[in-house]
């Protein structure tokens, strides 16, 4: 569902009120009207203390925001909008800190609240595979080991990143994956689910990329030489640095651990940059067809 671009002060109007986020809710995971997803019945009756829709056929209660980030949440709707509009409209990216101020929250919950923006992201970029010609090369973020030199293997989190090309030779879309090593099986496993067979993987001629072309994929591999050939993975290298300037200065003393949904959060935003007007809307609308995540299972 498209509606016209929306500005913070708008988006504080039009969502002041609890109920009026739960109507929104309604109208995007429902647009035809109520459907029970228990029997697909289309009638239902409302139960209004308790924010719920009881089908008429078989009685199954459900709520707005059963089954989204959403459910069971102790933060209010109208907070949430404003944390949603936040995040998908600042291309930094938000703190915890910045949001725990900006809506009156503790540091706990706002850390929560963006990872569970941050699954939406991930769930819903999950749902595409990169298709055509692709770019694949390793990086790394996070300090060097002391004493250790630079390059493969030397730091702290290696990081797989893919990103495909148009046709004239611009950068499209991009997907992040943190992985323990770049041995030839980790590259496989990683490029059957992230990118369609067929395409034509670019990457340097590191030997563990060469198998590659052995599993269903065209394989232009060229030593990197940014001197010699200068347009040879130029954009990978300019999205990865921007990835790193991104983490570097919104989210000082990043835990490894949370590394790869910060990078998931820099990859959605990067995938959707043309949809200037449609941010609000498409990360709501991913935030309702994700699952939550609890305290516990991020810790865990």
């Amino acid at each position: 569902m498209k509606q016209k671009t929306l500005n913070l002060l708008e988006i504080q109007r039009r969502f002041s009120t609890e109920e009026a986020c739960r109507e929104h809710l309604f109208q995007i995971r429902w647009p035809e009207g109520f459907q029970c997803p228990k029997c697909d019945h289309h009638q239902a009756y409302v139960i209004t203390d308790r924010h719920l829709h009881q089908c008429a056929n078989c009685h199954h209660q459900v709520s707005v925001t059963a089954g989204t980030i959403f459910h069971k949440t102790h933060t209010s709707l109208v907070k949430w909008f404003l944390a949603i509009y936040l995040v998908s409209h600042d291309k930094r990216g938000v703190s915890a800190s910045f949001l725990a101020r900006e809506l009156d929250l503790g540091y706990k919950t706002a850390w929560l609240l963006l990872h569970k923006i941050r699954k939406a992201m991930r769930d819903r970029d999950a749902k595409y595979q990169l298709a055509g010609i692709v770019e694949l090369d390793e990086a790394f973020f996070g300090a060097p080991k002391e004493g250790g030199k630079r390059g493969r293997g030397t730091e702290k989190a290696m990081v797989l990143v893919a990103l495909t090309l148009t046709q004239a030779g611009h950068p499209e879309y991009v997907k992040f994956r943190v992985i323990p090593n770049v041995k030839s099986e980790t590259l496989i496993a990683f490029a059957k689910e992230e990118v369609t067979s067929g395409s034509t993987i670019v990457s340097d001629d590191y030997r563990s990329y060469k198998q590659l072309a052995s599993n269903g994929y065209a394989h232009d591999a060229k030593k990197f030489d940014p001197l010699q050939n200068p347009d040879h993975l130029k954009w990978i290298h300019t999205i990865i640095g921007n990835a790193k300037a991104y983490i570097a200065g919104t989210y000082h003393g990043l835990n490894p651990k949370y590394l790869e949904t910060y990078l998931d959060e820099f990859g959605y935003r990067f995938n959707r940059r043309h949809f200037v007007g449609e941010w609000f809307d498409r990360l709501l609308a991913a935030s309702t067809s994700a699952k939550t995540i609890t305290l516990a299972e991020l810790k865990g």
